[in-house]
């Protein structure tokens, strides 16, 4: 036997979805600056649970996680924005943010090509 992973039609479904959340992720997160990737977001929970003991779980909660803590960081630059004196750190924080959000999605989606797990 040669290790090869054999994906069943399911599995190969669940992770055609995966690849098909990256890309409206990638969309928004590029010509919206993430504002509609609450759609693919919500996708993303509802069949995370399809997926629950396949490699694929772990690219739906990378997902999950590339979100929030994107959105984190967004708003704590948008408070530093606020203050005036906290302009140059509220850039420097988004453009960092914005920087690991790309590299979140390419990182996912070159590893999903080629049925890698993500770190959980």
């Amino acid at each position: 036997m040669n290790g090869a992973l054999v994906l069943d039609d399911r599995l190969q479904a669940e992770k055609n979805i995966a690849w098909w959340l990256y890309i409206a992720h990638g969309v928004s997160f590029f010509f919206t600056f993430n504002t509609f990737s609450w759609l693919p977001l919500i996708v993303n929970f509802v069949k995370r649970g399809d997926c629950a003991g396949t490699f694929v779980y772990t690219h739906h909660s990378w997902q999950i996680r590339s979100f929030i803590w994107f959105w984190v960081w967004m708003v704590i630059a948008g408070g530093l924005w606020v203050t005036v004196v906290g302009i140059p750190f509220a850039i420097l924080i988004g453009g960092v943010a914005w920087l690991w959000k790309a590299y979140r999605l390419l990182k996912g989606i070159l590893d999903l090509g080629n049925n890698k797990a993500m770190p959980m």
